[in-house]
Formats: structure tokens, C-alpha cells, sequence
């Protein structure tokens, strides 16, 4: 009798194996998992920016019509503002900071002493908007 013939041979070989591969496939879901959590947190972040953008524009469009006197308020208006030099400049301003954004509403109305603002911008396949409201004591 020998040493080989007491030997068992085990049955199950590549155990090993498989547990790796199901470890690299749990790492392999985990990292596609942080990848469209960056991709989320980048159009976020990218939204964000615009919308500050956008308030800072109105803000802008605030103070210039602070700064004029109540005669040339009128013509801060969407169909007046090509001709007026502070307000074409202000549109200009718009359209370069802001992508895709259609010609600003505002809509100025003297006898409540109201301007209304609204700032419209393509983003990808979504519309957004800001829309703010100046009132002032006359």
C-alpha cells in the first residue's frame, strides 16, 4: 500500500475563480453607479451655474433701469430694447452668457411702478427660465 492510494482528490476546483469574478462584477456595477452620479451631479452643477447666470443678468437689467430716469422706462421692453443702447446691450449680454436664450421679456408697467423680467435659455433638450419682478416707490 502506498501514500497515493489514500489520497482523495477534491472534487470542486475554480471556486477561486468564480468568487472573483462575481467580486469583479459587484465592482464592476459600483463604479458604473459613480459614474452616473458624476454624470447627475455635472448637469446639476451645469443648471445651477445658468440660473445664477440668469439672476445676475436680471439683476444687471435691474440696475440699469434704477439708474434711468421714469421717461425711458417704456423702453426697456421687448420691442422697444433693439433701439435703446442700455438695453440692446443688456440683450447682447444674454445672449452670449446664457446658451441658446431666446430675447428677454420684460413687460414694464408705469401705473403699478412693476417691471417684470423673464430670462428663457435652451440647456440640452430642456427650456428653462427666471423670472423676477422689480417694484418701486414713484
Amino acid at each position: 500500500m502506498t501514500f497515493q492510494q489514500g489520497r482523495r482528490r477534491p472534487r470542486q476546483r475554480g471556486i477561486a475563480l468564480i468568487e472573483a469574478m462575481i467580486g469583479v462584477l459587484i465592482f464592476a456595477f459600483g463604479v458604473l453607479g459613480l459614474i452616473g452620479l458624476q454624470a447627475a451631479m455635472t448637469r446639476a452643477q451645469t443648471n445651477t451655474k445658468f440660473r445664477a447666470d440668469a439672476a445676475n443678468l436680471a439683476a444687471d437689467l435691474i440696475a440699469l433701469i434704477q439708474t434711468d430716469t421714469i421717461a425711458n422706462m417704456k423702453q426697456y421692453e421687448k420691442a422697444s430694447c433693439a433701439a435703446y443702447p442700455r438695453c440692446k446691450e443688456w440683450r447682447t449680454k444674454v445672449k452670449s452668457v446664457l446658451p441658446s436664450a431666446e430675447d428677454p421679456e420684460v413687460t414694464v408697467d408705469t401705473g403699478t411702478s412693476k417691471v417684470d423680467i423673464i430670462i428663457r435659455w435652451q440647456q440640452g433638450s430642456d427650456t428653462n427660465q427666471y423670472q423676477t419682478v422689480l417694484m418701486w416707490q414713484p
